[in-house]
């Protein structure tokens, strides 16, 4: 399924203050008001919570207490204003626990197992402790066995982003210019690009930047694996406006390119990525297949002929060769080829570490 990644949510004050970032102050906020045992009253606020005290005046914080306590209401955290219960008419502020706490959450094993897929698919070094340790809390809460589920032996096949995934996606929030050397697909030439980030997309296993390239002065797209420095921000913030694109056009990879069809042969109750997505070859043209697997030396007995619709040879290559020996691919030939190179590269390499 494709995936799209926008930019995340940057919260930003209408005066901006020197100090403290406005999101970091903003939770700050969060957590102090969840913890209080009572309320907290503005000047406890000030005083205690990281951020505020860079108000240069009273009245300064004051502006800046209230569009953070209108901005918290408005991402709906149930922040509620309170009697001080003393001898004074302080008002002072608390989020509602009861209202703020998210409800018991009951999954089903299939629906942790989904959960479980998309912790394999984030599986980068940039994100993995805070997956993992979300994964154990879901577990902890009683959510269910991920290997009881449907989707046990399926696994996504996109690959890892990168080191250069956090520095795009805070280019993309800020529309601040980056720096890289890049290595052309067609000729292998390592060449330093100047780009705008627009946006960040996973498709058929990779990962790929579109943005605006400054020395050619056209959109591009980039393959993020062929990125071979580090990427470096550079020049001021809102330095440029992303157009409104289609991810997929922009990709090539749109609902109107191309749709081809693989043959293959599949064991029963194997490579459930690809059947959820595949039709049974018409019963006409079945013998014709079954014929290609005798001449190969293949049993065909307890195969089943399936037809997969793909755009990227590279791409169904690389999810046939996934499955091993489980699937053999019948035509269309340069997809049969490219898969039979990916297998025996990949056993090549075995055979060394075994030797090693």
């Amino acid at each position: 399924m494709p995936i799209d990644l926008p930019a995340p949510l940057s919260v930003q004050p209408t005066s901006p203050l020197p100090g403290l970032n406005p999101a970091e102050r903003l939770l700050n906020l969060v957590i102090a008001l969840v913890n209080t045992n009572a309320a907290m009253t503005k000047q406890q606020v000030r005083t205690a919570v990281a951020g505020y005290a860079d108000a240069p005046s009273a009245e300064a914080f004051e502006r800046m207490f209230e569009r953070d306590k209108d901005m918290l209401r408005a991402l709906g955290i149930p922040v509620v204003t309170v009697g001080s219960g003393g001898h004074t008419d302080e008002l002072g502020y608390r989020i509602d626990q009861d209202a703020y706490a998210l409800p018991s959450i009951d999954l089903t094993p299939a629906e942790l197992g989904v959960l479980s897929l998309a912790a394999q698919f984030w599986q980068d070094k940039t994100l993995q402790t805070d997956i993992n340790r979300a994964m154990v809390k879901l577990r902890a809460a009683g959510a269910g066995d991920p290997s009881a589920d449907a989707l046990a032996g399926l696994a996504p096949s996109v690959r890892a982003v990168g080191d250069a995934y956090g520095p795009l996606m805070e280019a993309i929030e800020a529309r601040r210019v980056v720096t890289f050397s890049y290595r052309a697909a067609y000729n292998g030439a390592v060449l330093t690009r100047h780009v705008e980030p627009w946006r960040i997309a996973a498709r058929d296993g990779g990962w790929y930047l579109m943005c605006f390239d400054r020395d050619r002065q056209a959109p591009r797209v980039f393959r993020m694996s062929r990125i071979e420095s580090r990427v470096r921000i550079t020049g001021p913030t809102d330095a440029y406006q992303i157009p409104d694109f289609e991810t997929d056009a922009m990709l090539g990879k749109g609902p109107h390119g191309e749709v081809k069809q693989a043959v293959l042969a599949v064991r029963p109750e194997r490579a459930g990525a690809l059947r959820a997505r595949a039709k049974a070859v018409p019963d006409g043209e079945r013998g014709t297949y079954i014929e290609h697997l005798t001449e190969a030396g293949t049993d065909p007995a307890g195969w089943d002929i399936l037809q997969v619709p793909y755009r990227s040879r590279s791409g169904m290559a690389s999810e046939a060769a996934g499955y091993g020996a489980a699937v053999v691919v019948l035509e269309p030939e340069p997809v049969r080829e490219e898969t039979v190179r990916r297998l025996t590269a990949a056993a090549a390499l075995g055979s060394e570490i075994h030797r090693g």
